[in-house]
């Protein structure tokens, strides 16, 4: 008879989320493993699309000696989570690099699970580059009116101006032709 210390199968189980947040903001991604793992047994490797490393836990501590400098101070984890085999990942000040797949790797149990991270542009930017486009709109519609406005009068004044210095014309060159000058 085998006892259980002696006989362990080791598998592999892959899972892939995709996940949406805002530059700028902050996401959860999630992994999880077995919850009859010691800490003292288990190790947690978080990588990213280029195998940076991300975060680790070994053996219960977080371990961010080795951790890659763009994600000193913006990546934590939920110690108090660890023995109920949370092990997710916090982002902070999401990046338009952060964009990819991220990979939670579990051992002893080998589990992978990845994470397709989509960084969307937030919606105050979003809502202040549609506001600042609608408004170029109209001010760029307004600045051709009154562009139009000014040409329209200007030439409507020389029309007329020059219509009444030829009716003035008309006039005196006919008072001449009968003998009759008027002033202007």
């Amino acid at each position: 008879m085998f006892s259980k210390r002696s006989l362990r199968i080791t598998y592999s189980v892959s899972l892939q989320v995709t996940i949406e947040a805002v530059i700028g903001g902050s996401v959860v991604l999630p992994c999880s493993a077995e919850h009859d793992l010691t800490l003292q047994d288990t190790e947690v490797h978080w990588r990213d699309k280029d195998s940076k490393i991300v975060f680790d836990i070994i053996k219960g501590k977080d371990t961010v000696a080795e951790q890659d400098p763009q994600y000193k101070n913006r990546a934590e984890t939920f110690p108090d989570e660890y023995l109920r085999g949370n092990f997710s990942l916090k982002l902070n000040n999401l990046q338009h690099t952060d964009t990819g797949k991220f990979s939670c790797f579990t051992t002893p149990s080998n589990e992978q699970k990845t994470i397709q991270l989509i960084i969307n542009e937030s919606t105050a930017e979003k809502g202040n580059k549609s506001t600042e486009q609608e408004n170029q709109g109209p001010k760029t519609q307004s600045v051709w009116m009154m562009i139009f406005i000014c040409v329209f009068l200007l030439l409507a004044s020389i029309v007329l101006s020059v219509a009444y210095f030829m009716f003035k014309w008309r006039n005196r060159a006919q008072a001449a032709s009968e003998g009759t000058v008027t002033n202007f």
